[in-house]
């Protein structure tokens, strides 16, 4: 979400906000969520937010007025139910993370990850590894989506080709840059237990003005 600053170089933070609410999905992951210097706050104030949508920050265990882990963040619908929370370190030579919940929705119990990966392929897949090894050293298997800025501009190596190996991705499309969208850096992957019913790139005016990447999205049901 470019820290609520769009493609006319103005924050505005509403904006955004109408961007989620255009998609209207029971999860969010939000990459570059938080303002870069000072205290690191939400960009977009949490209580407008509450007050203006039918979400919620998944709490993390972060600075006063974040919702994110290095600009991860995870929204929910008000109704999901929130069960656990972590944030995750990544391998890496300037700081990175992933944010991870475990959610209840209705019956469904669901995992998801939100990530933004490094410029540098050889990081990229370092951090890859080390999802993957989290993921796997759960003690309790459970459905999980992760999604978020892969930052691999290859359409099949590096990071893409690690991911792969495990996890089906859902083909929604190139959402970067919005004034020209040429390649997919933003990802949705699903474990075996989950299958893509239907998913694609939010392509609106106020998405194309609220940020330099374009929102992707996926239906996702059990397999």
């Amino acid at each position: 979400m470019r820290k609520a600053i769009g493609t006319d170089r103005r924050r505005r933070p509403e904006r955004t906000l109408a961007v989620l609410c255009e998609l209207d999905a029971d999860v969010i992951a939000l990459q570059e969520a938080d303002r870069r210097f000072g205290t690191r706050a939400s960009a977009i104030p949490p209580h407008l937010i509450d007050e203006h949508s039918d979400y919620k920050a998944v709490p993390l265990e972060t600075r006063d007025g974040s919702i994110g882990w290095h600009g991860n963040a995870l929204l929910v619908k008000k109704a999901v139910e929130i069960r656990a929370t972590e944030i995750l370190h990544l391998p890496s030579l300037e700081p990175r993370g992933a944010v991870v919940a475990e959610l209840r929705l209705g019956d469904a119990a669901l995992r998801v990850v939100g990530m933004h990966l490094d410029l540098s392929g050889l990081w990229r897949r370092r951090q890859a590894h080390t999802i993957l090894g989290h993921i796997d050293a759960r003690p309790a298997a459970m459905p999980t989506v992760l999604m978020g800025d892969l930052n691999e501009w290859s359409t099949r190596g590096g990071c893409l080709r690690d991911f792969a190996a495990r996890l089906t991705f859902a083909e929604c499309g190139r959402s970067f840059h919005t004034r020209r969208p040429v390649v997919q850096l933003d990802r949705i992957m699903v474990t075996p237990e989950l299958a893509i019913a239907a998913c694609g790139v939010h392509h609106s005016p106020t998405a194309r003005k609220a940020s330099d990447h374009y929102p992707v999205w996926a239906d996702v049901r059990a397999a």
